[in-house]
């Protein structure tokens, strides 16, 4: 939280306090946070595809047809692409560890030709509010975060209303 204020606060006072576009896009830091975020934690658990015509996917077929199911929780967690998966560590979408990253081993919007229309304005939204948040208020749990437990539905969700207190900076 701190190295993300720290960010943040940077930020605000070369733009005389304000958020716009161009601020926004120094905030680096913040946006491996959300990129962390959503790996550990994609909006959506899974999603399904249906092919049109036979995809070879190295020595597999796959038909054309049958709906495929893809558990984008999965992959984001999954030792082959991910070293410590469950361990948040924002720094692992630094440029240089992720430069010969697979583009399908992180889609927490879909990636390819039918991927979310709405990524872009959805990570902007959360950049704004987070910063907004982050530099305003210092953020403290009111229980443990481990005892946390999730649903998994169509999205990620808490089964209990997770408790947060603002403390005015």
């Amino acid at each position: 939280q701190e190295r993300l204020r720290a960010e943040v606060d940077t930020v605000m006072q070369e733009n005389e306090g304000k958020l716009n576009m161009r601020s926004l896009q120094n905030l680096s830091y913040l946006d491996r946070c959300l990129k962390e975020a959503l790996r550990l934690y994609p909006s959506v658990v899974m999603i399904s595809r249906k092919p049109e015509k036979d995809v070879k996917l190295q020595s597999y077929i796959v038909p054309a047809g049958p709906t495929i199911i893809l558990n984008i929780y999965g992959v984001h967690r999954d030792l082959n692409f991910w070293p410590n998966p469950d361990v948040f560590d924002p720094d692992r979408f630094l440029p240089e560890k992720i430069k010969n990253h697979h583009s399908y081993c992180y889609i927490p919007f879909s990636e390819g030709p039918r991927n979310c229309i709405g990524q872009r304005f959805g990570l902007l939204m959360m950049k704004t509010l987070i910063a907004s948040v982050i530099h305003n208020f210092y953020l403290k749990p009111v229980e443990y975060l481990k005892n946390i437990r999730l649903l998994y539905d169509i999205i990620i969700r808490p089964a209990h209303p997770v408790h947060i207190r603002f403390i005015p900076i």
